[in-house]
């Protein structure tokens, strides 16, 4: 990613929409990429339910559940920290005066 600084932006004579686009890393933009770390927090949210189902039925290994468990859960809550600044930086451009 490149770095951004002030004269980037003042002297590359870029238009308002230009600037609004968001760049991209990798070839993703920034839903892509989003869309695809909500789907890894789905799938070790489903790994997890596998694993205590398993462990529920008397096949599965209490460790490997315990550390699928954790994985889910620290996932989730990076999740919504991820979330919860999204918003605060929404809410912050909605109060800003045009």
């Amino acid at each position: 990613m490149k770095p951004l600084s002030l004269n980037t932006i003042e002297g590359s004579g870029s238009s308002a929409a230009d600037i609004g686009k968001a760049e991209q890393v990798d070839g993703k933009g920034f839903g892509a990429t989003l869309k695809s770390a909500i789907e890894k927090v789905d799938a070790m949210q489903t790994e997890a339910d596998v694993e205590a189902q398993k462990l529920a039925g008397g096949e599965g290994n209490l460790h490997e559940t315990m550390l699928a468990l954790e994985k889910a859960d620290i996932s989730m809550k990076v999740a919504m920290k991820v979330r919860n600044k999204i918003l605060d930086a929404y809410n912050e451009v909605m109060r800003m005066p045009v």
